[in-house]
């Protein structure tokens, strides 16, 4: 420590005594002497002691340790007054004790420091003064003790009563105007926080109100104005005011300059240092103040780069409020190197880095302010910048809108045709399973009705042609006696034989006899056909797909609606050569009746109109697929009936005639056979329906 303190004071002069004259007297001849904290002496030792170090220099820092520091200023009063004012310009020392020595004996003694009594000070001021008596023309020796945890910087000044009271006038107009800057800047921004409810100015508050704390107890003003009596707090508030700003000014730079969203890797830095503050509070608060104060210093002077890289780096990132805060921070920052540097003994403590702090802590306030300002006036100018592109983004929306709704009227439109489109699906459905089953008991029923019919009309058919040979024998005996009879009757008995002729019409009975066994065959003919095609027709036992003859399906059709077909109708058939044809043979044969039957209806209701009623059935193969054309040429149909021809309950029919399901459930059964089915219409010409199945429906799956 001695070497250190000898390599700081650069020269070494031959000790002088100092003079006193009318005006102040500042004391830089002296010397000293440092002491461990465990090597107490006297001041009877003091004066013996012949290793006081020699200096001249208007300051001395001894340092932030626990040594105890003696300091001898061997002096002359050549005034007219002996009553004296020490006065020592630092406000921040712990104990001190003053001897005036002259010739080896003790004249007087006198106490001072922060932890003395503060009604025992001769003037009542934060600052260290001792009213000593120094005799007139003789030289005699100060010695001053000093024990203090916090820096050892002494400046010492020896005048009257009116040279010290204008120095603590002076000290204390600035302070004012300190307090005064801090109390303006507290009391506007804590008025903005409650009227624009925004919390940095309340942290700003905050950090103000701490600004004036940390400054105040570093100048004694805070034990002068605040805790007089509190030993405890005039020790250690300088070190607990000094990290709270700290703390509290990172906190109101991180939320001010938006560090987590543009710097978030330097961010996470600051939590380094909240916990390196947090060491210093918990320190000084418990253990060793001496500690947590060269902490403190340390850590201030690596903390003013940190916040200023990130404030440039924030700058960079665009954003514009981060100006203001460099330049308050840049003030800030000279302030806390100038007063780092001097309680480390780095630069020698003069008015400037005495000041320097509170100086520079009131400038930053001031900028800070300023900064918060811009700030405001940036985010005004992008509240109307952004107000205007709103404008500009509703009109833009407004036209969106516009033709959104457009677009929503034509998805509405779309979406309402996909509606009607899964209802007529829906009934459809219904229909279908209505109709299948409706088909399915029909078909068992006309299945049980023909199996019955056919059983007897077999019976009849297989005998008429024995029928026929029996009546053919009788009629050849009948002609065998006729003959016979001419030539071996006698006249009376032919005469006889002609009248029974004659009476019994034999001539006619005989042709009788041979139409009604024509008719006879004929019939069980047509009965047979009718049996078989209502057999074809309903295949009530065939539910897969299987080969049919597409020609067989419709020829029974026609047997089957033959009945309900007027006789003027001609049924014209254009069958080409088909292969087999997988299908559901029941379902297929229900398209043909459907279509054929409404040719027949349609026919049947203008027969007087139409001058060669017919219906013409096409049938060709293509490649993969078969096409069935089933052609009336009736009155045909408008459009707005064509469009709504294969819909659900849709009917032209009168009520009670029809159920509009028939073309539907035709379109199903075409759809789920991977066909498509078409119609073609014009008014006064006819209708054709084209149908068009896959020859083979497995490979029509495997292709999907």
């Amino acid at each position: 420590m001695h070497l250190a303190l000898l390599l700081f004071f650069s020269f070494v002069q031959l000790f002088s005594v100092n003079q006193i004259t009318d005006s102040q007297q500042r004391l830089d001849s002296y010397q000293y002497l440092i002491l461990d904290e465990e090597e107490k002496i006297n001041i009877k030792d003091a004066i013996q002691r012949d290793d006081f170090v020699s200096l001249t220099n208007e300051s001395m820092n001894f340092g932030i340790n626990n040594d105890i520091v003696w300091i001898r200023y061997d002096v002359v009063n050549n005034t007219n007054e002996e009553e004296k004012y020490l006065y020592i310009n630092n406000a921040s020392l712990d104990s001190l004790q003053l001897f005036v020595v002259s010739e080896g004996e003790v004249l007087g003694t006198y106490r001072g420091g922060r932890l003395e009594d503060f009604d025992a000070r001769p003037i009542p001021s934060k600052s260290i003064i001792f009213e000593i008596n120094i005799p007139q023309n003789k030289e005699v020796s100060l010695f001053l003790e000093v024990k203090s945890v916090n820096k050892k910087i002494i400046t010492s000044t020896i005048s009257n009563l009116e040279y010290v009271e204008s120095i603590i006038n002076r000290e204390n107009i600035l302070f004012g105007i300190f307090t005064g800057i801090i109390a303006g800047l507290l009391f506007y921004n804590l008025f903005l926080y409650f009227s624009v409810q925004d919390k940095i100015y309340l942290i700003y508050v905050i950090h103000t109100v701490l600004v004036w704390f940390a400054q105040s107890s570093i100048l004694g003003y805070t034990q002068e104005l605040i805790w007089q009596d509190s030993v405890w707090l005039s020790l250690k508030a300088g070190v607990i005011f000094s990290s709270l700003v700290s703390i509290v000014g990172i906190w109101f730079l991180r939320v001010f300059l938006s560090t987590k969203k543009f710097v978030p890797k330097l961010d996470t830095g600051f939590w380094f240092i909240y916990l390196v503050y947090g060491f210093i509070l918990v320190n000084a608060f418990f253990f060793s103040i001496t500690i947590s104060y060269q902490t403190l210093l340390v850590t201030q002077a690596i903390v003013v780069f940190f916040v200023l890289f990130v404030a440039v780096m924030v700058l960079k990132a665009g954003y514009r409020p981060a100006r203001f805060y460099l330049l308050a921070w840049s003030v800030f920052m000279i302030g806390i190197f100038l007063f780092v540097f001097s309680e480390m003994g780095v630069l020698p403590t003069n008015d400037l880095t005495a000041y320097i702090m509170p100086f520079g802590s009131a400038l930053e306030v001031v900028l800070l302010s300023f900064a918060l300002a811009d700030k405001i006036n940036i985010l005004k100018k992008e509240k109307d910048k952004e107000q205007s592109e709103r404008l500009k983004v509703l009109a833009e929306n407004e036209k969106l809108i516009m033709e959104q709704n457009t677009m929503l009227e034509e998805k509405v439109q779309l979406r309402t045709e996909e509606l009607e489109h899964a209802l007529r699906n829906l009934q459809d459905t219904q229909s279908q399973l209505v109709n299948q089953e409706k088909m399915a008991s029909l078909g068992q029923l006309t299945a049980g009705i023909a199996h019955e019919i056919n059983n007897p009309i077999n019976f009849v058919s297989s005998n008429i042609s024995p029928l026929k040979r029996d009546i053919a024998d009788i009629l050849e005996i009948i002609e065998f006696y006729r003959e016979n009879g001419k030539k071996h009757f006698d006249e009376d008995a032919i005469k006889e034989a002609q009248q029974l002729e004659e009476d019994l019409e034999l001539d006619y009975v005989l042709d009788e006899v041979d139409q009604l066994l024509k008719g006879m065959e004929d019939g069980a003919k047509r009965t047979v056909d009718i049996v078989k095609g209502l057999r074809l027709f309903s295949r009530v036992d065939e539910q897969d797909v299987k080969k049919v003859d597409l020609h067989d399906g419709i020829n029974s059709t026609i047997i089957l609606l033959n009945s309900s077909m007027p006789s003027k109708i001609r049924v014209v058939r254009e069958f080409g050569e088909l292969p087999l044809v997988e299908c559901l043979a029941g379902k297929i044969n229900q398209v043909f009746m459907n279509i054929i039957n409404n040719a027949i209806h349609a026919l049947s209701d203008h027969i007087d109109e139409i001058q060669d009623p017919k219906i013409t059935l096409r049938s060709h193969a293509n490649l993969e697929t078969v096409t069935i054309e089933i052609e009336d040429n009736g009155p045909g149909m408008p459009e707005s009936v064509k469009d709504k021809v294969f819909e659900p309950f849709f009917t032209t029919k009168a009520v009670g005639k029809g159920t509009g399901l028939g073309l539907s459930i035709v379109y199903s059964i075409i759809e789920n056979h991977h066909g498509t089915l078409e119609v073609n219409s014009e008014l006064g010409v006819g209708t054709t329906f084209s149908i068009t199945l896959p020859i083979n429906q497995n490979s029509r799956k495997n292709e999907e």
